[in-house]
């Protein structure tokens, strides 16, 4: 895995932000083919710096009685 930075993320927002699908940082340039692409990047490091990779539990069903019926 890799291990990707606060950089890495700022720059794919900052290039969002401005419409453009090119993205460099630390000497480094990507194209994206598109905006949703770049928004997906950004989706999955968000996920992975938060250490959310999987996804979240669903709640279950919860039961209860009065006891006097």
């Amino acid at each position: 895995m890799t291990d990707w930075t606060e950089t890495e993320l700022s720059a794919l927002r900052r290039a969002y932000a401005s419409g453009t699908t090119r993205v460099s940082y630390d000497g480094k340039s990507v194209d994206y083919g598109s905006a949703e692409d770049l928004l997906a990047r950004i989706r999955i490091i968000e996920r992975a710096i938060a250490g959310t990779t999987r996804p979240l539990p669903v709640a279950g069903l919860a039961g209860f009685s009065r006891g006097d019926r």
